[in-house]
């Protein structure tokens, strides 16, 4: 344990504050998904409109298996689905908290650079 805090009365509800803390043990792993550009590009790109494996790969100019690759990690983490139609999968983001924190985060992206 360690004591570092020689100006103060330490008030603090540590056993609290380690609860709260363990809240959001495994989210870093959303985030480090999400960290890679590609990846951000495929969600952002999903969060206007379903497409399927090709639109994504012609859009982004990859190939089917690099997006592939990345729409396989989306979906482990349940960020997006996938639908079938014939021989083409079309894919979605999986519900609306992904919206949610897609637009949130553009929306902060956008006022840092101005």
């Amino acid at each position: 344990m360690v004591d570092c805090c020689y100006e103060h009365e330490n008030k603090t509800d540590t056993a609290f504050l380690r609860l709260k803390a363990s809240e959001v043990s495994g989210l870093s792993k959303l985030f480090r998904v999400l960290g890679d550009e590609t990846r951000t590009r495929i969600v952002y790109l999903l969060s206007i409109t379903e497409l399927c494996t090709c639109d994504l790969a012609r859009v982004l100019n990859l190939t089917l298996p690099t997006i592939s690759h990345h729409l396989k990690l989306l979906k482990e983490l349940r960020l997006v689905r996938s639908r079938r139609e014939g021989k083409a999968v079309y894919y979605a983001l999986a519900d609306e908290h992904i919206l949610v924190l897609v637009k949130t985060a553009r929306e902060h992206f956008e006022e840092e650079s101005h």
